[in-house]
Formats: C-alpha cells, sequence, structure tokens
C-alpha cells in the first residue's frame, strides 16, 4: 500500500466534519456527504480510477441508493445539488465542456451531463482516497458524525453485496423480477437518466457489440463501441426500458430503423421500404439486407419482443 500523509488526512478529516449543509425543515443537508462517501464507495469498487468524474448511471444510481439507506427524514434525494455545491468546499471543482459554462446550479442532471467535462478532487485529497487505510478512515467518519443512526444497517446491506445498481441491470436484462430496489421509481428524471444510460450499456452487450443488421462490430481502444442501442418501441411510448425493448444497430441503420426506412417482420427477417430511393451499387445501400435473418444476442431471456417489431412496423415502418 503506498503511503500517505498524515497532515493532509488530519486536514481533511476536519473539513469532511464541518461540511456547508443548508438548513432545511427537515433539518440540514445530507446531500454533501451521501455524496462524497458515493465517490469513496466507486473508487473503492475501482468504477473511478482517475482525478476526472463523469456523470454516469452507476455514480448517480450509486447516490440514490446511499441516500435511501442513511436518510431517514424527507429530504429529496437530488444527486445534482452536492455535485454543484461541493465547489464551495474548496476540495472538489467542475471543469465544463470546450464553449460551456456551469455557473449557477443545474438542476437537471441530463443538462448537467451534457454541460460538464469532469468533476475532480484536489490531487492531495485524491491521493488520500486512493489509499486504502485512508480512504476507510475519511469513510467511517464521514458515517459515524452525519449518519450515527443509520450506519449499522447501511454497512449491513453493502457487506451483504445487496445493490439496487445490480438489481435494476438484472430487471432490465429481464433476467428475474427486481427484488431489491429500496429508491422508489417515479417519474423522475435523475431515475430515468439511470435507466437511460444502463439501457444504452446493456443492449450492444448482449448482442456482443454487434450490429444485428450488418453484423459490424468494432471496439475502439479505450472499450467504447460505434454500435448504439436502438429502442425498437421509443421508450416515449412504451415506457420500456428492458433490453426486449432494444436492438443493437449502427448508426446509420440506427437512423434508418428511427425513420421507417428498415423493419423487421414475423419471421425475424430485415424488411427494407419499397418506397426508399437508394443507389443498389452503392456497398452502403439499405436494400442489400432486405430479406436478412436479424442476428440475435445471446440468450432467449434477452430477445427481442415480437410485439414491438409489430408496432414498429405497423406505426413506423414505410410500406
Amino acid at each position: 500500500m503506498p503511503p500517505f500523509n498524515q497532515t493532509q488526512l488530519t486536514i481533511y478529516t476536519r473539513k469532511f466534519t464541518k461540511l456547508k449543509q443548508g438548513g432545511t425543515p427537515y433539518g440540514k443537508a445530507p446531500h454533501k456527504p451521501i455524496f462524497l462517501l458515493t465517490l469513496i464507495e466507486l473508487i473503492e469498487k475501482q468504477l473511478i480510477t482517475e482525478n476526472r468524474v463523469t456523470i454516469t448511471p452507476e455514480l448517480v444510481a450509486t447516490f440514490k441508493e446511499n441516500f435511501s439507506l442513511l436518510v431517514q427524514t424527507a429530504h429529496k434525494d437530488d444527486f445534482t445539488q452536492p455535485f454543484f455545491y461541493l465547489q464551495s468546499e474548496g476540495f472538489w471543482f467542475l471543469r465544463p465542456k470546450v464553449t460551456e459554462r456551469i455557473e449557477v446550479y443545474i438542476r437537471s442532471v441530463q443538462t448537467l451531463s451534457d454541460r460538464l467535462d469532469f468533476g475532480y478532487f484536489t490531487d492531495d485529497l485524491f491521493d488520500l482516497l486512493t489509499n486504502e487505510y485512508a480512504r476507510l478512515f475519511l469513510k467511517n467518519t464521514l458515517l459515524d458524525h452525519y449518519f450515527a443512526d443509520t450506519k449499522a444497517e447501511f454497512m449491513r446491506v453493502k457487506n451483504a453485496g445487496r445493490s439496487y445498481l445490480l438489481d435494476l441491470e438484472t430487471y432490465l436484462l429481464n433476467e428475474k423480477e427486481a427484488a431489491y430496489i429500496p429508491v422508489q421509481v417515479t417519474d423522475d428524471e435523475e431515475i430515468r437518466f439511470i435507466r437511460g444510460g444502463l439501457f444504452k450499456k446493456l443492449v450492444p452487450k448482449v448482442y456482443d457489440f454487434t450490429c444485428a443488421i450488418s453484423g459490424m462490430k468494432v471496439i475502439a481502444v479505450d472499450g467504447s463501441s460505434l454500435v448504439e442501442a436502438c429502442h425498437i418501441v421509443p421508450i416515449s411510448i412504451s415506457g420500456d426500458d428492458k433490453v426486449t425493448n432494444g436492438i443493437a444497430l449502427c448508426p446509420n441503420l440506427h437512423t434508418a430503423f428511427d425513420k421507417g426506412m428498415i423493419g423487421v417482420d414475423e419471421r425475424l427477417r430485415v424488411v427494407v421500404s419499397p418506397s426508399l430511393a437508394d443507389e443498389i451499387t452503392s456497398p452502403y445501400n439499405l436494400k442489400q439486407f432486405h430479406g436478412q435473418p436479424l442476428r440475435l444476442p445471446f440468450g432467449e431471456v434477452h430477445y427481442p419482443k415480437m410485439d414491438s417489431f409489430r408496432w414498429h412496423m405497423r406505426e413506423r415502418f414505410k410500406g
């Protein structure tokens, strides 16, 4: 284990017990210490490995889970609040994307994500958080100081390996009904951000990052894929973000599917719209895929629902 600076640990222990918490009708706002605990947990799990924190479904979901386990008052679990206001403590900063500004509090998690490049700690604090002993010490400092009454149950749940995020992934993969979801599933923008982000991640994964129509499979050095998650029935209509309402497609075929230029018939074969003006001599023409069987994901439980394709042929396909 690399050494750490004991003086710096003493300084940040004091800072962590003197966080500026806004007053509310329910008492002091618990958001900042929960946000710090969430970042510590993701560093512990190596989901954060460098001092560049982006807004991911995993980050938002873990924050909301921790909030539900630690807070017994009627405070709302707004993720964007501590992400922005932790800047007032002097050890957390936000770097906006080029041409963007984040000068005032942004309530929408999607808007904040769109404008943010990353958040980051001071280097000395991040060094402490990557040291196992110092990280555990600061974690217990936060729990003991702000959540003494709920710490034991929080630790019991965490040590048991139960997770809202993992259970939600299993649910979206259609592998079982969710058994452990402490967060109330309401019409909440942050919940939609989590589920939408997981849908975009899980659909390409079950298709082995391969386009279900073209067979294209391109994975970059950083692990990202050109294949995209496409809703068969739009989420705005179906409310369905399970992988069974999805199909993995490369960008041009995703656009063609959304516009009804292509569809999938009862035999799970590709149908190309007869009204499409397509240059058949081009290697990129869509008509080359007409009649081709769909490449299905591994595991029948992940297969796209036939009812969804029927809806798409009826409501979107330009026959």
